[in-house]
């Protein structure tokens, strides 16, 4: 019989590398639909058949309404799952981040840290690591799950790497529950992508760190959204605080949490800490340590499910999966030369 001691150190599980073309989300489902399936149960315990199957309608209505450019290949991925759950969760938003964008410790190129927090257990055992060709203006690896149409986080080789933050809550009534079906109802009325549905789209045609920073900056959103992006040269770095229509750009050494950090700019921080979050990540070295010392309270927390380091200039990223506050995953180290 195997002792508490024997069990605990066994092997964490490696994150799968899927090689596909663009249509990642369809290929890393037909890959692992093992994954996606287990992801969906877990996301969708909460919800009953009859609320989940509404919940689809009205984000499927949506995306028609506004003529999205990827309702074809979710509807795709819907019928392939065959269950309840691909479209709302297509376009569902609710999670916290923590990122800095800075020079590297050899001040050689640019890099960028993140950590990923969602409500839903099973994210971080569940991640898998694309590695996407045939896009125009390049190669890129992303991690991600099994039939998700956005782009969360992203190393492009050669290019830059970014990630996406969810941003502060607009307040209204100034009731949490309130606020987020008035900022739900502002949704509908957006003809625009979803900020993971525009990273998807940058990463897929922007060919520097210059083009992603003004693509990021100046295209609509549907909601809020706060862009983390490193390029090339220790100089290439930024958060880029969006609103559906307007930009706010810090260049140079920066962290991005869930709170607005730019002057004027009001709302309700996501996630656990934000500014506590913000404080610490901002003193954590950028190093490939696969171990990820960032990781320590509050930066890490109950709803912690990735880690990442990435360099585009090296064309390395590391990343691992996180459940109740310990590696799910092996740490995945990718090298994919520029």
């Amino acid at each position: 019989m195997a002792t508490g001691a024997s069990r605990a150190a066994a092997p964490l599980p490696d994150v799968p590398i899927i090689e596909t073309g663009p249509a990642f989300p369809l290929e890393t489902l037909a890959a692992a639909a093992d994954r996606a399936n287990a992801l969906l149960d877990t996301a969708s315990h909460r919800y009953p058949k009859s609320a989940l199957k509404a919940l689809d309608a009205v984000s499927r209505a949506w995306l028609a309404r506004w003529n999205n450019a990827h309702l074809p290949e979710i509807d795709a991925i819907a019928k392939t799952l065959g269950r309840p759950g691909a479209y709302f969760f297509s376009v569902n938003y609710e999670w916290g981040c923590t990122c800095r964008a800075a020079p590297s410790p050899d001040g050689r190129s640019a890099r960028l840290m993140r950590v990923l927090d969602w409500r839903t257990p099973g994210l971080g055992a569940n991640i898998v690591c694309a590695k996407v060709t045939g896009a125009p203006a390049g190669p890129f690896a992303l991690i991600t799950w099994p039939g998700y149409s956005g782009v969360l986080q992203v190393m492009a080789p050669g290019r830059f790497s970014a990630s996406l933050n969810q941003a502060p809550m607009r307040k209204s009534s100034g009731l949490f529950y309130l606020d987020w079906a008035a900022n739900r109802r502002r949704v509908w009325r957006m003809p625009y992508p979803t900020p993971a549905h525009l990273l998807r789209h940058v990463v897929e045609t922007a060919t520097s760190f210059a083009e992603a920073r003004r693509m990021l900056a100046d295209s609509p959103i549907a909601t809020p959204g706060i862009f983390t992006l490193a390029g090339l040269e220790p100089r290439e770095t930024a958060v880029i605080e969006r609103t559906e229509r307007e930009a706010r750009i810090r260049d140079g050494d920066h962290v991005a949490a869930n709170h607005w950090q730019s002057a004027g700019w009001h709302g309700r921080p996501r996630g656990e800490k934000s500014p506590e979050r913000a404080c610490m990540m901002a003193e954590m070295p950028i190093v490939f340590d696969p171990e990820f010392p960032c990781l320590q309270t509050p930066i890490l927390n109950d709803f912690t499910r990735i880690a990442m380091v990435a360099d585009a200039k090296e064309g390395r990223m590391i990343a691992r999966g996180y459940e109740a506050l310990a590696p799910a995953t092996a740490t995945l180290d990718l090298t994919w030369a520029p």
